[in-house]
């Protein structure tokens, strides 16, 4: 039948034929003739492939001409190809796209490296993978391969999302990683920022000179650097009996009076004033700008604040060598130190005057006072281990395997004689002295806690099996008891 034209348009009847003889297609006819969807024609059409609409027995529908087709082809022949060979997934293929990549993600992979492995198994596209994926997690949210696709992210994958961007990932990069918005992945950066910053610990000691702050030039003046003062200090030269770690804090030369004074007012002062800023921070919405205002400040206070460590960590090594004894750990004992002259360097308050060195030579010596004598009672009182369970002569052996062998006994020894005790009896006596590797000694109340008894019913219970014990390593011919307790 001969296509009438109306207006613009073109009434046909099936087969579409126009007046001028051109073939005309339609959208179901040349899915039919290349092998592929209906879908693909539409996405064909975005592409350039131009249509027609047509009139046909009284409904409009859209129509290709020959030489329309031809020219479209001809342009996208790669495409065209690759939609021929493209079929319908089948159901036991989606399947087995489920199945691997859920194994895949426990596993650890990425959505990303999911569909990208995928993608290339299968031979589909990339957008194919990831839209299956996609609708599967939201049609099956129980049951979501990447549970946080949709919706609100875990906090866990929170974290991770800002421990990846903290290490230098871009967020487009966590973006395309999480198969997630750019802009919800920057959202997360900026919660976890506001999170971070409200912990901090800004606490400062308060001068009115901050008060009085009021222009840019007032304080760029306060934060300026001190002057070096005449003459400048040298170093002093390093004990020759120092390890060579210990000696190289000797070559960090000292801070003049002036020079404390300075750092002080700038690490508080920029403290704060990051505090000022935290506390028009809106959690739920935080501006970026503000966070990065505020992060600087912090970084630079803390900047002030190592450097006035770094010069006197040499002090917390002489006083560490005055309290040092024989057997003690020297490192251990400057370790302690140090965590004095950090917690000094916060509560210092440069207005009084004095120096620092002498607030922090008194922190340091009243904690060692403090924690040194304490030590010393622990190690009276848990002398008793493994090796120490029973009284044994000197041993002269040299030989490593019977070393090895004879320690192997002794253990032996010890568990055959603590199944002679219940099991209560059992727990206390390997808690109180430690007698499980890996585990240090306990005090009677830790071990009431742990039971749920008292601390004197601990030491009843103890002993007891003491006494238990000794006549199991008389019978086993081991030699008297020897383990000592306190309570």
């Amino acid at each position: 039948m001969i296509a009438i034209p109306t207006k613009h348009r073109y009434a046909i009847a099936a087969p579409l034929q126009p007046r001028a003889g051109e073939p005309v297609l339609s959208v179901q006819e040349l899915a039919r003739q290349f092998n592929v969807s209906t879908k693909t024609i539409n996405r064909w059409r975005r592409q350039g492939l131009v249509g027609r609409r047509f009139v046909l027995d009284g409904r409009r529908r859209i129509g290709f001409l020959q030489s329309s087709v031809d020219r479209f082809v001809c342009r996208n022949r790669h495409r065209v190809e690759f939609g021929a060979r493209f079929t319908r997934m089948k159901p036991q293929e989606r399947e087995m796209v489920f199945d691997q990549a859920r194994r895949l993600a426990a596993a650890g992979a990425w959505p990303s490296e999911v569909t990208h492995q995928l993608a290339h198994q299968t031979g589909r596209s990339l957008e194919t993978i990831r839209c299956m994926l996609k609708r599967f997690d939201r049609e099956h949210p129980q049951a979501a391969i990447f549970p946080d696709h949709h919706g609100p992210a875990r906090p866990e994958t929170k974290r991770d999302i800002y421990r990846l961007y903290e290490q230098g990932e871009s967020a487009a990069a966590l973006a395309e990683r999480y198969c997630r918005p750019l802009a919800n992945i920057r959202q997360i950066i900026l919660e976890l920022r506001a999170q971070r910053i409200v912990s901090l610990e800004l606490a400062y000691i308060p001068n009115a000179e901050f008060e009085r702050i009021r222009t840019a030039r007032q304080e760029r003046a306060l934060l300026a650097p001190a002057p070096p003062s005449e003459p400048l200090p040298k170093p002093r030269k390093a004990p020759g009996n120092l390890p060579p770690y210990l000696a190289s804090l000797y070559e960090t030369p000292l801070l003049t009076h002036e020079q404390e004074v300075c750092l002080f007012r700038k690490m508080n002062y920029l403290k704060y004033k990051a505090d000022a800023l935290r506390s028009q921070l809106d959690p739920a919405r935080p501006q970026g700008s503000l966070l990065d205002r505020i992060e600087r400040l912090y970084e630079q206070s803390l900047t002030a604040k190592n450097e006035i460590i770094s010069a006197n960590l040499r002090l917390v090594v002489s006083i560490a060598k005055r309290h040092f004894a024989p057997g003690a750990d020297l490192f251990a004992l400057i370790s302690d130190g140090n965590m004095s002259l950090i917690r000094a360097v916060d509560k210092y308050d440069f207005a009084r005057g004095f120096k620092f060195s002498t607030y922090a030579s008194w922190a340091i010596m009243k904690n060692f006072a403090r924690t040194i004598p304490g030590e010393h009672r622990h190690q009276d009182r848990f002398r008793a281990g493994m090796g120490d369970v029973f009284a044994s002569a000197e041993d002269v052996r040299t030989d490593r395997h019977e070393l090895e062998d004879a320690q192997s006994r002794q253990e032996s020894a010890v568990a055959q004689i603590l199944q002679r005790l219940d099991t209560r009896e059992r727990e206390i006596i390997t808690r109180r002295f430690g007698l499980v590797r890996g585990q240090e000694p306990l005090t009677l109340k830790q071990v009431g806690e742990l039971i749920g008894v008292t601390k004197e019913r601990v030491r009843q219970i103890e002993v007891r099996a003491m006494t238990k014990l000794r006549a199991a390593a008389a019978e086993e011919g081991l030699g008297e008891l020897a383990l000592s307790y306190t309570s």
